[in-house]
Order: C-alpha cells, then structure tokens, then sequence
C-alpha cells in the first residue's frame, strides 16, 4: 500500500482558478463579489487567517473588507455593526472571525447575520438546510474536507467515518454531510468526544477518521488508525521547536510522522484541510453574489 498524501494547497489553486473565471463573468454583468470580514482583538490565529482571506480574495478578484474592533467593543455595537452591514446591497459576503471574547454572546452575533450573507454557513437556517440537504452555503472547513475527498476521488460509499470532535463549526456538520445519501457521503458515522469512553477502539475500525478534537496537539497515535485508512487532520497547534526561527511548529491532532505510514491518505498540517477552508469560503461569496443559494 503506497501512502498518498492530500495536498490542500493543489486543490485551493484549482479552486481559485475555477472562481476567478466565476468572478470574471460576474464583473463583466457589473457584480463585483464582496467579502466583509469582523475581527474583534488581536489574537494572532484569526489575524493571520483574516489576512489570507484578503489575499486570496484578491487573487481571484473578490473585493475584501475587514473591519476591526478592539477586544473592548461592547455586544450591542457588534451587532449595530452587523445590522448595518445587512443592509448593504454591495456587500454579498459577511463573516465574523471566531473566538469572540467572553463579554459578546457568539449565538447573538450569528443569529444577527443576514442568512443571505451567511457564507460562514454558521446561522440556524443555514445549519438546518446543510442537516436537511437543502441548497445552503455549507460551513467552510467542513466543505472543504468534502472538497479534498471529491478531488481524490476517495470512496466514502458504505465506509465507517469517524469523526473525533462535535463542535458547531466542525464535527458536528461533517458528521451530518458524510451520512447524507450523495458522494461525498452515504458512510456508516459515529461521532467521538472526550466523554467517549471506549475512543482509541472506535477510531480504530474506521475507514475514514476526521480529527477535529482540537485540545491537544498529535493526541491521534499510531495505535488508533486502522491500516490502509484516510485520516483528515482538521486540527493546527503551534508547538515549541527551537530548530525554527520562529521558535515554534505547526501540527495536527493526529501524530502525523509515526501514523503517515499506516495510511491510504493522508492530510498533513499545515497545507491540508487549511487552505480548503479558505476556498470554500470564497465559493460561498460568489455563490451569494450569484444568488444561487437565496434568490
């Protein structure tokens, strides 16, 4: 068995060309798509995923507007903020970066956003048509791994898919999009937390293991994938390593040098479910500035 590894960035630029020629077409009918990102604080994951947003949408010709607040900035001026962003018909795309801090109700500021907008796919409309396989703008990182399977041409038919983790944002969606009855999908999914007891068992039967536990770095050891399995790697942690200048490296949840080996496919982090992410959330823009979703 020869280990392939799922390699994000090859299938973010092929995304990227398919929608700048999408993007393209819609300027010449005079629609230029535009994103508008909210940034509350300073924390340095969500600086440095907003800023390569704002790049690949100017790659592809998505006008990028991001707005950022002070880690002080009260709920109710968040959600002035949203509302006014609503009600502007040259903005098609409208996400505001997670974590918020504790003060600001993130369930306030989701609901707040125009489903229409929603392209982070996190309102309840937009959730309960992904759950009902209705047309909805799909949560990005969750779509991407869908994405990354298409392209690979992964079977999932009939496959056990485990999933490590059952956030909102995560486990919980890619759970409900693999059982779904269309490729990818129609697999066999049974959703782990930390309060599974039984977890290094159940990870191992599984064709297809998603890890997005993302509270311990390298926590998904050799010991717990099958042999010949996918294993898509949703976590990143920054861990010290004095060998690079930065002081530190990025990993996974899963263990990525020792269970390589016993793989079919592999995610690595990072360049895997990362930059897919990114472009699932650009395709959700263009499809709002199309209006496919919400007419």
């Amino acid at each position: 068995m020869i280990m392939k590894i799922i390699d994000g960035k090859l299938v973010f630029e092929n995304v990227k060309e398919r929608l700048k020629k999408e993007v393209a077409g819609l300027i010449d009918k005079g629609i230029n798509p535009h994103l508008v990102a909210i940034l509350v604080g300073s924390d340095p994951a969500s600086q440095t995923y907003v800023g390569a947003k704002e790049k690949a949408s100017a790659e592809i010709g998505i006008l990028s507007t991001v707005y950022r607040y002070e880690e002080s900035i009260s709920e109710q001026e968040l959600i002035k903020c949203i509302q006014v962003i609503n009600d502007d018909e040259e903005v098609h795309g409208l996400i505001v970066q997670l974590p918020l801090p504790k003060h600001i109700s993130t369930d306030k500021v989701i609901n707040t956003i125009n489903p229409k907008k929603d392209v982070d796919g996190f309102h309840p409309e937009n959730f309960g048509r992904m759950a009902l396989d209705l047309p909805s703008y799909f949560p990005a990182t969750p779509n991407g791994i869908l994405e990354l399977i298409k392209y690979y041409n992964i079977e999932t038919s009939g496959k056990h898919c485990v999933v490590l983790g059952r956030s909102n944002i995560v486990g919980r969606p890619i759970s409900l999009m693999m059982a779904q009855k269309k490729y990818p999908g129609d697999s066999t999914v049974t959703v782990c937390h930390t309060r599974t007891k039984n977890l290094n068992e159940i990870a191992r039967s599984a064709d297809i293991l998603i890890a997005a536990m993302g509270f311990q770095p390298l926590s998904v050891t050799k010991d717990m994938v099958k042999e010949g399995a996918v294993v898509i790697d949703v976590g990143i942690h920054r861990i010290e390593d004095k060998s690079k200048k930065s002081g530190f490296r990025l990993v996974g949840d899963v263990d990525y040098d020792n269970v390589a080996e016993k793989t079919s496919y592999i995610t690595p982090v990072p360049g895997g479910v990362g930059p897919m992410t990114i472009a699932s959330l650009l395709a959700n823009t263009v499809k709002a500035a199309k209006k496919e979703i919400y007419h």
